[in-house]
């Protein structure tokens, strides 16, 4: 019996330990690291994060960390191009190794894939033309409201109109990407929308949009953050000490100016408080 018993628990721990294996193995870490290629999903219609070049090469903010992210695990980086609404399917069906497109991080997304700390905060303020007379949020109540489909903004403005903007006249438009929003601002169409400072500040110096102008900060601090697979927790892990180490090294600093230009760095904690 007592033979029976250890045979029982010897094999016990020999599966335990070929599914860890198997686990392990699994990871897209490993396979990164021996393919020698990363798939990056990136938004390409969103600069300063990911726009396309005079040359028309993949360039922007999150185009440099995923270029840095290839360089640390030694292999190339393959930018795949990755609408809003595709962002997150395009993880889950296995498309891209790993998500770097301006993401937020929600209670409801992370059951379906898994996010690093923010790597990026964008800090929203309402944008809009010279003409509108719109002066701060409050004023968006009774407008015509423009974003991007399924983006933060897009959530906070919904959110809004059910609790009663609709009432006063506010309508909605959400539209497929950044450009075409701004081209709906800048022919009327709609009246304002939300756009982080730092892209703000950018847009302006491209020199594009001169009718475009702030008018006051909105509620929302939209801190982004990189995404894996949900279960691959030892590419989560890795992914999270490379964000720490583009901060503490300073190449964060570093792209943040090249891309967003001068100004304070954007905080990457809420309150102290990381995860």
């Amino acid at each position: 019996m007592k033979n029976i018993l250890l045979k029982t628990v010897a094999i016990g721990f020999a599966l335990a330990a070929l599914t860890a294996g198997s686990a392990y193995a699994q990871s897209t870490l490993d396979t990164v690291v021996q393919s020698k290629k990363l798939r990056c999903g990136i938004m390409l219609d969103s600069p300063p994060s990911g726009f396309r070049n005079t040359s028309n090469e993949p360039d922007g903010f999150d185009v440099v960390y995923c270029k840095d992210m290839a360089a640390a695990l030694g292999a190339t980086p393959e930018i795949v191009e990755t609408p809003s609404p595709d962002r997150i399917p395009a993880l889950v069906s296995n498309r891209i190794d790993v998500l770097i497109a301006s993401t937020t991080p929600t209670p409801k997304r992370a059951l379906t894939v898994a996010f690093t700390q923010p790597y990026m905060n964008n800090t929203m303020g309402v944008v809009t033309r010279k003409d509108t007379g719109i002066k701060a949020y409050a004023d968006l109540n009774s407008k015509k409201l423009g974003g991007v489909i399924g983006s933060t903004p897009e959530q906070l403005l919904n959110k809004e109109l059910a609790g009663g903007w609709k009432d006063s006249g506010a309508t909605y438009t959400g539209y497929s990407n950044d450009a075409e929003a701004y081209l709906a601002l800048q022919q009327g169409k709609v009246d304002a929308i939300l756009l982080s400072f730092g892209v703000f500040n950018a847009l302006s110096q491209s020199g594009q949009f001169p009718e475009f102008t702030t008018a006051g900060e909105a509620p929302l601090s939209d801190m982004v953050s990189i995404a894996v697979r949900r279960d691959d927790q030892q590419f989560l892990n890795w992914a999270k000490m490379f964000v720490w180490q583009q901060s503490v090294s300073g190449r964060f600093e570093e792209v943040y100016k090249k891309y967003f230009g001068g100004g304070p760095l954007p905080s990457l904690h809420a309150n102290g408080i990381d995860f």
